[in-house]
C-alpha cells in the first residue's frame, strides 16, 4: 500500500529534523571544551570563505581548552580574527603556531540565556516534525480523494503518523533535557 512508503519518507524527514536539532545543540557553548563549538565559524582565506574545519585542525586536549592548528601557518591571523569575530565568548591566545582557546566558566545569567536558546532550537525542531506530519496528512487526504486508499486506510495511516510524530517530538524533548542538564552543570 502506498501510505507505508509515505510513512517511511515521513519517518526519514522527522529523523532529519531531530538530528538537525541535536547538531544545533552541539554549537551551544557549555563549560566544557567541545570542538563542535567552532562548527559555524568561517574563515576568510585564499580569497574565499571556508569552514574553520577546512583550514585548521581542532582539538580538545583538556576539559576546558580547545586548540586550533591551521594547516597553513600563514593563515593563523585569519583564523584568530574569525574566532574573535564569531562572538562565541572565546578569546584566542596566539603563540605563533597554534591558537589556544580557554573555555571560561559560564555565569548564571549566561546559562539562562543558553537554556533559552536551546529551548528555542527545540521548538523549531518540534515545529519541523509537525510540519512533516501536516504534509503527510495532506498527502493521505489527497490519496483518499483520488480513490487510491479507503477511508479506513487513511484513518489507520493518520493514527500511525500521529504515533510517529509523538515519538519524534519526545526525542526532541529528550535532547533538550540532556542539553539543559549539561548547561546547568557547574
Amino acid at each position: 500500500m502506498s501510505d507505508v512508503i509515505d510513512l517511511t519518507a515521513a519517518e526519514r524527514r522527522m529523523s532529519g529534523a531531530v538530528e538537525s536539532v541535536k547538531s544545533n545543540f552541539a554549537t551551544i557553548r557549555t563549560g566544557r571544551a567541545n570542538p563542535s563549538l567552532l562548527d559555524r565559524i568561517e574563515v576568510e582565506v585564499y580569497g574565499s570563505r571556508m569552514p574553520l574545519r577546512s583550514v585548521a585542525n581542532i582539538g580538545a586536549p583538556e576539559a576546558r581548552l580547545l586548540t586550533v592548528t591551521p594547516f597553513d601557518p600563514n593563515s593563523l591571523k585569519d583564523v584568530e580574527r574569525a574566532i574573535r569575530d564569531a562572538d562565541i565568548g572565546l578569546n584566542p591566545q596566539n603563540d605563533g603556531k597554534i591558537l589556544r582557546l580557554p573555555i571560561p566558566e559560564l555565569t548564571e545569567e549566561r546559562r539562562r540565556d543558553l537554556v533559552r536558546m536551546a529551548r528555542s532550537m527545540a521548538e523549531e525542531g518540534r515545529v519541523s516534525v509537525r510540519n512533516v506530519r501536516r504534509d503527510e496528512m495532506k498527502d493521505l487526504h489527497e490519496l483518499r480523494k483520488e480513490g487510491e486508499i479507503s477511508q479506513d486506510d487513511e484513518r489507520r495511516a493518520e493514527d500511525e503518523l500521529q504515533k510517529l510524530t509523538d515519538g519524534y517530538v519526545k526525542r526532541v524533548e529528550a535532547a533538550l533535557a540532556d542539553k539543559e542538564a549539561e548547561l546547568s552543570e557547574v
